[in-house]
């Protein structure tokens, strides 16, 4: 297997292509995110985000990231796992890719962790799954702006069970890794409903109940399940620190795409 650069797929489309356009924005959210902190909030080590495009999704998506700022250090190493929107998957898939590449440079992926991964059932190695995926290609700068040097094992999940996801977590939980899972949550609701819908699944989030997250609830409801499913096992909390959709951020409200941001510590 030849190692290659993935290149990225939605740059200009879900974000600006232009580093120069794209660094400000983020530091924007960034910044107005930062500032309803309090300063002595503590660092989590696992995230959801939302995946849509910036002006949607992304001062959402912030709210988690400043929280992982203050330890942009720390973090070596970052597991992250969105679903899978274009190619039908069963398990979760890994990238033979040696890099990802953004707009704001190369990351380069762990790939003595990847192999291991791959000897469990679970998971295989599918660059198609990564070709085109965004949910996971829109956290990359993100986490660009707030990490210093990192490494990354990118998973795209398909079909997978909470406990299948719970044990690849498993194998990477520790101080020097950031777990980051990528979901928006219900879809072209009307506003009312959709604030009804998303306050739901946020409390399911909170109370770690991966059997609440159905279909229509989440569209990375497997990856975010399977954290859930391994911070019930291991005795952690969920925190809801942000909760809109598309008509909060810009959109119009008669079919609305709803965005959380959650911290698990």
């Amino acid at each position: 297997m030849n190692p290659h650069t993935r290149q990225p797929a939605v740059a200009g489309m879900f974000y600006p292509a232009e580093p120069e356009r794209l660094r400000p924005m983020l530091e924007t959210y960034l910044q107005q995110a930062r500032a309803k902190l309090g300063g002595d909030e503590p660092v989590p080590r696992a995230i959801i985000a939302p995946h849509a495009g910036y002006v949607y999704s992304g001062p959402v998506a912030a709210s988690a990231y400043a929280r992982i700022q203050p330890a942009h250090s720390r973090f070596k190493r970052v597991l992250l796992l969105g679903p899978s929107h274009r190619v039908p998957l069963r398990g979760l898939a890994t990238s033979s890719a040696s890099h990802f590449l953004t707009p704001l440079g190369q990351i380069p992926l762990d790939r003595a962790a990847i192999e291991r991964l791959e000897t469990l059932p679970q998971v295989t190695c599918a660059d198609q799954a990564h070709a085109m995926e965004h949910s996971l290609e829109v956290q990359l700068p993100f986490l660009q702006m707030v990490l210093d040097d990192f490494v990354l094992i990118p998973l795209v999940v398909g079909e997978a069970d909470p406990h299948e996801v719970d044990e690849v977590i498993e194998q990477f939980w520790d101080e020097q890794t950031l777990i980051v899972i990528s979901s928006d949550l219900s879809h072209y609701h009307d506003y009312a409903t959709a604030q009804r819908l998303d306050s739901a699944t946020s409390k399911a989030i909170e109370a770690l109940q991966p059997d609440a997250i159905g279909y229509g609830d989440a569209c990375g409801r497997n990856p975010v399940n399977g954290l859930l499913q391994f911070a019930r096992e291991h005795g952690l909390q969920a925190t809801t620190v942000d909760q809109r959709n598309s008509g909060d951020t810009g959109g119009p409200r008669d079919q609305v795409v709803g965005y959380g941001a959650y911290l698990i510590q």
